[in-house]
């Protein structure tokens, strides 16, 4: 009887040699590593999906001794002490984002929120928080380049015990898409084939692989 190959646990590290820096998010890692000399006392951090957000908030999270909670779960932010970052702030409780806002400031503690888009493009009901939030300073995180959507890739398949072929990298990046939640995924799904196959990730396999994403 043939056993399905089951994948390892893949560990994702959120130290500071673990991000990868490049021209697309060196602005947003300098705000965090200014910390506290912030010029407000809140600070928002945007990006699309898997574009190291959650990584900068864990990075910020060590440096200012704070809490980490995710946007979906804020739901008693009276709980929570004053220096708190949010990840996927968009998609909290705007009530509970706001009344978490008020009481960070009234405390004299700091906010670091991370959200899909800049607070003026965010879909907000609460004038009060969308005011707020629209008055804060902020960083963007742009597309990523070459350089660093090959760092990435190695990076996920280093932290997957992945050995590559030559050249597979270089054959990857011009033809993915330009995201790294692409990289995550090209990642996976190469994993999860060489696994299921008993061979290694090779040019070959990711030749099938994007042909069949492309199909």
């Amino acid at each position: 009887m043939n056993q399905q190959p089951l994948p390892f646990p893949v560990e994702t590290r959120y130290g500071r040699a673990d991000f990868l820096l490049s021209d697309s998010n060196c602005e947003a890692l300098e705000w965090v590593e200014r910390w506290p000399e912030w010029p407000a006392r809140a600070f928002v951090l945007y990006g699309p999906p898997g574009s190291g957000k959650t990584h900068l908030a864990h990075l910020w999270r060590e440096r200012a001794g704070a809490a980490l909670i995710e946007g979906r779960a804020l739901t008693k932010p009276e709980e929570l002490p004053a220096i708190v970052a949010v990840d996927n702030a968009d998609w909290a409780a705007e009530r509970a984002l706001l009344h978490l806002y008020n009481f960070c400031l009234e405390k004299g503690g700091s906010l670091l929120l991370t959200t899909s888009a800049a607070p003026a493009a965010l879909p907000l009901a609460l004038a009060d928080l969308a005011s707020r939030l629209r008055a804060l300073p902020v960083a963007g995180i742009g597309p990523p380049d070459d350089e660093l959507l090959a760092a990435v890739l190695l990076k996920h398949f280093a932290d997957r015990g992945i050995g590559v072929a030559p050249g597979l990298v270089a054959y990857l990046v011009p033809r993915i898409e330009r995201s790294l939640a692409a990289v995550a995924g090209i990642a996976a799904e190469l994993d999860r084939r060489a696994l299921a196959a008993g061979r290694p990730v090779t040019i070959r396999l990711a030749r099938a692989v994007l042909a069949e994403a492309a199909s």
